[in-house]
């Protein structure tokens, strides 16, 4: 690479990282045309992020390559050694990935390491055995905290017990951060028995660990429980005879909206102990978000709602109709008669992120979708 001159990048990321970088431009054109490399020098562990991108920390070693709409950058940034729970989730999968992609050293806490398909190091850890929490978070920088356990009956408790032995596990093991997913919702309303419980490990977390807090609604991305419901619903019922808490409003976020806060709240002394919401730019009622996928799916659907399905009845009603077990139904529809809205959108600002729309958001999870079930059918040829 010939080097006609040395210039400073001053672009959004930087103006998050707080620093100025010193940049050898490649070439005589523009300097958003050509590959750039940036020298980080110097410069302070603080957390920024570019466009749709992921949470990077500057410091001493180069480990990737940035990709965004104007140029490609690679950056010297910091690896984290991060232990995710349950990393073989919906949201904690994503997370995971995310974490490698931005460099981080992943370890995935799961029961089975030896069945472990997903991004990072396996060890073995289960959130009712607290030595093996500590053997696994020993070494540990962060660690993200995504286990609940809406499949069985008394999720409440084992959550209760699970998060607290977490955070004598991660006090005990020096961990400077503790990242949590929680829910949306009001604490003057009558929680669900699935919020109380999501509320609850939120408090014993942050009581006993540095915990950084996010809340969340619905997250809209392909094998989220909540967002299949809603495809099948719609995919699978012409016409639908819908209870109401279908006017119940909500938030929803798209996973990639999700994960750019869940990575970027990583290494930011300033967010340990708050706790932030996070939501897409729309609130919409279940039946707006019924409407909406069926317009994007090409499948018009007539809609009535009714008073009568109580509940329990809406429960077996949605086991009958989609793929979900009826414990997580019933946890799931209990929650559904909370309004579940972004109060504050403090981390936007903070991350200078904008998230996307539901009607994208949906569209990427059928896309997702479509690529993974394609995938599958390859793997499965003879």
């Amino acid at each position: 690479m010939m080097v006609s001159d040395l210039s400073v990048l001053r672009t959004p990321l930087c103006g998050q990282l707080g620093i100025d970088v010193p940049i050898l431009r490649a070439g005589m054109g523009p300097i958003a045309g050509p590959d750039l490399v940036a020298a980080v020098s110097n410069a302070p562990p603080r957390t920024g992020v570019l466009d749709r991108g992921l949470a990077f920390r500057a410091a001493g070693t180069v480990v990737g390559r940035v990709a965004t709409s104007s140029a490609h950058f690679t950056l010297r940034l910091a690896r984290v050694r991060v232990a995710v729970t349950g990393a073989t989730g919906f949201v904690g999968a994503a997370v995971a990935t995310a974490l490698m992609d931005a460099g981080h050293d992943v370890t995935a806490l799961t029961r089975r390491p030896d069945s472990y398909l997903g991004a990072g190091r396996a060890v073995h850890a289960d959130i009712g055995d607290a030595s093996s929490l500590r053997r696994a978070l020993d070494g540990q920088d962060a660690a993200y905290y995504l286990v609940h356990s809406l499949d069985v009956e008394d999720f409440a408790a084992r959550d209760r017990e699970g998060a607290a032995a977490f955070a004598v596990a991660a006090t005990g093991a020096g961990l400077s951060q503790v990242v949590y997913l929680g829910g949306l919702g009001d604490d003057r309303d009558d929680l669900s028995e699935h919020l109380r419980s999501r509320r609850e490990v939120e408090s014993i977390l942050r009581d006993g660990a540095p915990t950084t807090a996010l809340r969340a609604g619905i997250v809209i991305g392909d094998r989220s429980i909540s967002w299949e419901i809603l495809r099948q619903l719609v995919e699978r019922l012409p016409v639908m005879i819908t209870p109401r808490w279908v006017q119940t409003k909500t938030q929803p976020i798209a996973l990639d909206d999700a994960l750019v806060d869940l990575v970027g709240v990583l290494g930011r002394p300033a967010t340990i102990g708050k706790v932030y919401d996070i939501g897409g730019p729309e609130v919409l009622t279940y039946l707006d978000m019924m409407v909406i996928a069926s317009r994007v799916m090409d499948r018009p659907r007539v809609i009535a709602t009714v008073p009568l399905l109580s509940p329990r009845l809406s429960s077996h009603w949605l086991r009958l109709i989609t793929d979900v077990d009826l414990t997580t139904a019933r946890a799931l529809v209990d929650s559904l008669t909370n309004e579940v809205v972004v109060r504050d959108h403090r981390l936007d600002e903070l991350l200078g992120h904008t998230p996307m729309r539901f009607a994208e958001a949906a569209a990427k999870a059928l896309s997702a979708r479509m690529a993974r079930r394609a995938a599958a059918e390859i793997r499965a040829r003879p």
